[in-house]
């Protein structure tokens, strides 16, 4: 009798349900009096086998609480219990040829007091008969347990029922990275057993036969990081045990993504288990010894806490209590005792921190610490090259022996900096496997830290700030281009520190600088060397600006407008023209809203009347196309095409010709570019003067002709310009729905309405405000264009040149999807949905009809 009254004390100071059946069940009395009986399950009713459910959770929570049994102990008992329940109630619903396949911590047998049972059906036969019986299941299951349905195919939205074929139907078509990792616990509960075990079967084989990518990784990795953004919205970083920071998500992740990567080609390493699998991943060498017996005694300690938590009502809490006597009460369930130094709960605190500490120690470097003492070690290795090859390609690092020599390289010698580089690659490695191309970006960082002096500056800015570290990773993760830009500019690196070191500049400060740059070189190859310097120094600020998604895609086109019209400036002011001169901007430039590939579409006027004057305009404009568009070295593309009569016609023209030009000759495609016409460089009042010369041109009336050549013009562009090695569905300038479908739609409308703005995007918004755009079409053109133009841009960092159209390399459309947070699948879905409803409104507003299919 005095095991059974211990027995009831510590169960009822630890749990107010518990106590609730001890004070109302007549025979919850009983099970404490023999501890090591489990009584078998016989219940002819659903109360029957509620009662019973309840009694064992009491049996098997007292034998915990009063420490007989150990943490694994505990989990499997209550795995069996409510694997018992689930025959049970399978019995009472008479089902046939339906299986139940436990999922989660069901089927890694490691269950909560208070766990979700996570379960899948399959079955053979009638499809509505099957149906029914899984339903009786699941009624009399939740009168148990709470009862998630969710991990099977299709989640809420699909049967809840499926025949085997069915699920490997889905597993071979449709299933996501997650689903794979859920697999990893699938197991046999209830049921049909050959049914079940032909399940279990197959979900291995297609398990174990995929190989777990880098994309797969990421996007694991990507759910994870939801739920701990979650977590810390809600406040609950340190306190919530299962989701926080070095929490018990922190241990499985880890252990079942290490499982995912190598358990394909060692079947040893595929234990449900999660302890089980940290000795498994041990015993074979993935993991160092230390840190898993350190990751194992850390996960049974929170594990514990989260039962303790759990038992109070059976509820499902995982966030350690704010009240101190709820706190108190864990520690003292815990078996926690005070010191001299602190109290008893200062101690299960103190212990619950180090634990956290720990873990998260652990999970961030466990990717890469044993390939690091792998690639050090000319004795016994950790891993195995095939197993070293394979978790570097699951993490994006597609050629090992590279990648070998890189970290062989970067670690060097007994130099401060080559410790230092040491101690930080597993978090390099692993900020490098998160950006698009980690093998470039470990590229990128050898060439950084080349030369000792070079290798110890970049580790002291590593050591000032890890923050440092991680966005240059990404940086140079990202684009080839941007890497070559931080060689040369090294002392940038030190500025990602902080947003507000990395500022872009303003216009005013930009101009400044183009010209300090040039102003004091008395030569003109000295002058165009150092505004190039000057202009790649700021593209670099804002380019890494834009991969660090520090601004939207309306401040990169502001941020490289300004830097060009400041380098227009610069040239135009070292040239000193001898006459009234201006630079007149169209195109993209002219409306602001320049992209990295842009060219910059320009106009030259001047005021003068004499062929002295017409000599002297044009040698100033031809000395600002070499000077900027030149070759060695080239700063910027330049067109002049829009000019009138195009390659035909002179450089520069004057206001009166200009003027005698557009009232006489100029075509009516004309006057959409002009509708981008702006003042850029050089003379501000004879700029103005030439807005004015346009004015009559532009703003008059459209007819029904001007209509009919404008459409006429964008057809043959579709037609001609499309380059024929590019395909047209994916293109982001010249396909169906791109930028250009948008450019042309705005600008008619503006001349149609009288919206005055070279911006497009600015143009939507005023086309909205007069009644010509309805609210529904602006929105569809605005989200494409803002898509597109991010895309194209982003193209371009990552592809180090000019492109397009979306890649259609595998690998390419990878790198650039990963840059823009999502997969390569995801990013044609998304570009066909925007590109096919602006296309729609493209056709309807354009041309005047509906959109074919």
């Amino acid at each position: 009798m005095a095991v059974a009254a211990d027995a009831e004390a510590v169960v009822r100071e630890a749990s107010l349900s518990l106590g609730r059946l001890l004070d109302t069940d007549p025979e919850a009395r009983a099970v404490l009096a023999d501890l090591e009986v489990r009584p078998a399950v016989n219940a002819s009713t659903v109360d029957e086998l509620v009662g019973w459910k309840q009694r064992e959770l009491l049996r098997i929570a007292a034998r915990d609480l009063l420490g007989r049994d150990a943490l694994e102990t505990v989990a499997a008992a209550l795995a069996a219990m409510a694997t018992d329940t689930l025959g049970a109630a399978m019995d009472l619903a008479g089902t046939e040829q339906l299986a139940i396949i436990g999922m989660g911590k069901l089927g890694g047998r490691e269950l909560n007091y208070a766990s979700d049972v996570d379960l899948i059906f399959v079955g053979e036969g009638d499809p509505a008969a099957l149906d029914r019986s899984a339903r009786t299941v699941v009624d009399i299951a939740r009168r148990c347990f709470r009862v998630d349905l969710n991990l099977r195919p299709e989640g809420r939205s699909g049967a809840l029922v499926r025949s085997l074929e069915s699920h490997e139907a889905y597993w071979d078509r449709w299933a996501e990275p997650w689903e794979f990792q859920a697999l990893l616990k699938a197991r046999f509960v209830a049921g049909d057993a050959e049914i079940g075990t032909r399940f279990e079967a197959s979900a291995a084989a297609h398990l174990w036969s995929r190989p777990f990518t880098a994309e797969s990784i990421r996007a694991v990795r990507a759910m994870k990081a939801r739920s701990e953004a979650e977590v810390a919205r809600r406040g609950l970083t340190d306190r919530e045990i299962k989701l926080g920071r070095g929490g018990i998500r922190d241990v499985e992740f880890a252990v079942q993504l290490l499982q995912l990567v190598h358990g394909g080609a060692d079947a040893e390493l595929r234990s449900p288990t999660t302890l089980d699998a940290v000795a498994e991943l041990a015993d074979a060498g993935y993991v160092a010894r230390h840190d898993a017996d350190q990751l194992a005694t850390a996960y049974r300690f929170l594990r514990q806490v989260e039962h303790r938590l759990q038992l109070r009502d059976e509820q499902q809490v995982h966030a350690i209590p704010a009240a101190r006597a709820e706190r108190e009460r864990i520690a003292r369930s815990l078996g926690m005792r005070p010191t001299a130094k602190a109290s008893a709960l200062e101690v299960f605190e103190d212990t619950l921190r180090a634990h956290q500490r720990t873990v998260r120690a652990i999970h961030e470097r466990l990717w890469f610490r044993p390939l690091l003492e792998d690639f050090a070690r000319d004795g016994d290795r950790i891993l195995t090259p095939e197993a070293a090859a394979a978790r570097l390609a699951a993490f994006g690092f597609s050629d090992a022996d590279r990648t070998r020599q890189a970290v062989v390289e970067l670690t060097r010698g007994l130099t401060r900096s080559s410790r230092l580089m040491q101690q930080l690659l597993p978090l390099l490695l692993d900020w490098l496997s998160h950006a698009p191309d980690p093998d470039l970006g470990l590229l990128g960082l050898r060439n950084l830290a080349s030369g000792p002096q070079r290798s110890m500056e970049l580790a002291a800015a590593f050591r000032e700030s890890p923050e440092v570290a991680r966005r240059l990773s990404l940086l140079l993760g990202t684009s080839r281009l941007v890497g070559e830009q931080l060689r040369r500019n090294p002392d940038v690196i030190g500025s990602l520190a902080a947003p507000g070191d990395l500022r872009l500049r303003s216009r005013e400060e930009l101009v400044e600088g183009t010209r300090a740059a040039v102003a004091w070189r008395p030569e003109s190859d000295d002058r165009r060397a150092a505004l190039k310097r000057f202009t790649d120094r700021e593209g670099l600020r804002i380019a890494a600006h834009d991969i660090l998604d520090m601004v939207d895609v309306a401040d990169v086109g502001d941020a490289l407008t300004n830097l060009a019209e400041a380098a227009l400036e610069a040239v135009l002011t070292a040239l000193e023209p001898t006459l009234p001169f201006a630079v007149v901007a169209v195109g993209r430039l002219g409306g602001g809203e320049l992209s990295y590939a842009s060219d910059l579409d320009l106009l030259f006027v001047y005021d003068g009347h004499t062929a002295h004057d017409y000599e002297a305009a044009e040698r100033t404009a031809t000395q600002l196309l070499r000077f900027v568009g030149g070759t060695l070295p080239h700063i910027y593309d330049v067109d002049a095409d829009l000019r009138p009569e195009g390659k035909d016609g002179p450089l520069a023209r004057s206001l009166e010709g200009y003027a005698t030009y557009f009232e006489r000759w100029a075509q009516p495609w004309e006057r959409l570019a002009m509708v981008r016409a702006r003042p850029v460089a050089g003379d501000l009042a004879l700029a103005a003067r030439f807005i004015d010369v346009l004015e009559p041109f532009v703003w008059r009336d459209v007819s029904n002709e001007d209509r009919r050549e404008i459409r006429r013009i964008k057809a043959r562009i579709e037609h001609e310009r499309l380059p024929p090695d590019e395909d047209p569905q994916f293109h982001l300038k010249l396909g169906r729905g791109s930028l250009s479908d948008i450019e042309f739609c705005t600008q008619l409308l503006q001349l149609e309405h009288g919206v005055r703005t070279p911006s497009t995007a600015t143009a939507l918004d005023q086309l909205l405000e007069v009644g010509a755009l309805s609210r529904s079409d602006h929105d569809v053109l605005c989200d494409a264009y803002r898509f597109l133009e991010r895309t194209r841009n982003r193209w371009f960092l990552v592809n180090s040149a000019p492109g397009d159209a979306l890649p259609t390399r595998i690998e390419e459309l990878e790198h650039l999807a990963v840059s823009l947070g999502a997969t390569g699948r995801e990013l044609r879905v998304e570009h066909r949905r925007v590109t096919r409803r602006a296309r729609a409104v493209f056709e309807r507003l354009f041309y005047g009809r509906e959109a074919p299919g």
